[in-house]
């Protein structure tokens, strides 16, 4: 079997704004095999930067696309072909949107292996330690208090067991921060976990400050409050936290990921498969993070693909039992795929069907193509 071609698809809403919500775009590549099966992945990045990258041409030896790093050769050679690809770009890449945009090839390889030999890829990665996930709905702070109270009971009355709350307004004020995260606990009542997602909103001793303001209202954990190059800030932070302090869906690096393990101190290491390379990266940082005894979680707000490579990839780890649950309402997170991952009673199950277990709905594809 060999490698044909790699066709990176940028979909996108007809409306975009600057709220952080992935799935208002993304891009999904196919990869194309001379014996006609197609594996599908995805990449969560600046999606036009992305693409350029995939589809660019050979420049010189350590300067040219990803698709170029691949065509023609074994989609079985996993390993290899990722070795390609960052040798191939690493005069522009090693860092950033060229390992987010190997991401979605990757993925794509794991698809097609595990449709080739009939097996879902959680097994090819070692096994599943879990079968099923405690799915947190994951979704922005509303814009007032009130607002934040009422979705929070809105996803209790659905069934969730756990919410994250994300971006929005914190880091506004004060005031602000404490009465949306007391509203979302009022909303949610006292037995269901509650996470917030600060991002990246605040300075060190702000963060330390608000750890501690939120400490009656009983976190689960306290996500990203901190730029990702703040180690020192999150060494300070994780020591003085009465919560735990999670952090990672920025890095793309592996080496970076233990970096803010060992010395950022964080508690639970949030890993993207669509941003830092894809499953065979993605295993290893959760091995890493097992290895340090810490709490390793999904990452992700993109589509149905993002969504089944994630649960695979939480399944082949001993480490985790969270997944994240994005529950915005757009129409590619919604409609992307002829899957739709249903939570029940709380619970998200992996998929069991050859490869990835997803296809897409190429009426959703040819409506948002960007052409």
């Amino acid at each position: 079997m060999k490698i044909t071609s790699v066709e990176p698809i940028h979909l996108r809403l007809p409306e975009v704004n600057e709220r952080c919500d992935g799935s208002q775009e993304t891009l999904v590549v196919k990869v194309h095999t001379d014996q006609g099966i197609v594996g599908l992945g995805e990449v969560d990045s600046s999606s036009s930067v992305a693409k350029a990258i995939i589809e660019a041409p050979l420049s010189h030896k350590i300067c040219r696309g990803l698709a170029e790093c691949v065509f023609g050769h074994d989609p079985f050679e996993i390993d290899r072909l990722v070795h390609r690809m960052v040798e191939g770009s690493i005069f522009f890449g090693r860092q950033g949107a060229a390992i987010q945009a190997m991401s979605g090839i990757e993925i794509a390889l794991w698809d097609i292996v595990g449709k080739t030999v009939g097996r879902p890829v959680y097994q090819l990665l070692g096994g599943g330690f879990r079968k099923s996930f405690r799915a947190y709905a994951s979704i922005l702070f509303g814009d007032t208090p009130a607002e934040t109270e009422r979705i929070g009971r809105q996803l209790a009355d659905q069934g969730y067991r756990a919410v994250k709350f994300g971006w929005g307004p914190m880091g506004q004020s004060e005031e602000g921060d404490i009465a949306h995260v007391r509203s979302a606990r009022q909303g949610l009542g006292p037995n269901i976990e509650l996470m917030v997602d600060a991002g990246l909103c605040w300075d060190t001793a702000t963060a330390i400050r608000r750890a501690k303001q939120f400490e009656p209202f009983n976190l689960t954990w306290l996500e990203e409050p901190l730029h990702p190059d703040n180690l020192q800030g999150y060494a300070r932070l994780s020591a003085n936290s009465p919560m735990r302090i999670a952090a990672g869906e920025e890095i793309c690096d592996v080496a970076e990921f233990r970096t803010m393990m060992d010395v950022g101190g964080i508690d639970v290491v949030q890993v993207d498969v669509t941003r830092v390379g894809g499953l065979s990266r993605a295993k290893r940082i959760g091995w890493d993070s097992a290895e340090r005894h810490r709490l390793c979680v999904n990452h992700s707000y993109k589509t149905g693909i993002n969504i089944a490579a994630s649960l695979h990839f939480v399944a082949a780890l001993p480490n985790t039992h969270y997944f994240e649950y994005c529950v915005e309402q757009g129409a590619l997170r919604q409609t992307l795929t002829r899957q739709r991952f249903p939570v029940v009673h709380g619970e998200i199950q992996v998929p069991e069907a050859p490869g990835l277990g997803v296809e897409l709905d190429e009426a959703v594809v040819a409506k948002y193509r960007v052409r």
